[in-house]
């Protein structure tokens, strides 16, 4: 089965998100992050650029889902995808994607470095 495998990064240093073009690691194990800026390009270093892996779905908008993103569901639940290395899945709550069906529709809703906010209201009501 192929799977399409790519990233975007959000900046810690300019408050934005980015699509990647590359990524490497020096000899001593930093990461260095290529970025397109819509200009030249962009390099992100360490801690200032956020990966987040692309999930490999869309939600109900067509829209593509990154690991880090805040979707709701059909019943107003507002959950974080997350990537689980036990099982090597994307989901969101109690559900990984394989496992979402049709009563499963996702919208996407923001990420958690642009809009924390939506989690935090969730988690007190």
């Amino acid at each position: 089965m192929k799977r399409e495998i790519k990233f975007r990064a959000y900046s810690s240093h300019n408050h934005k998100m980015y699509p990647v073009s590359n990524i490497e690691w020096d000899i001593d194990g930093r990461i260095w992050v290529t970025a397109d800026d819509g200009k030249n390009g962009i390099e992100l270093i360490d801690e200032e650029a956020n990966l987040m892996q692309y999930a490999g779905r869309e939600d109900k908008n067509k829209r593509q889902i990154y690991e880090g993103d805040i979707v709701q569901n059909e019943y107003g639940k507002v959950m974080e995808v997350q990537y689980d290395p036990r099982s090597a899945v994307f989901g969101v709550g109690d559900y990984y994607f394989g496992t979402i069906g049709s009563g499963k529709i996702l919208e996407v809703i923001g990420n958690i470095f642009e809009n924390p906010d939506l989690l935090e209201v969730t988690e007190h009501d």
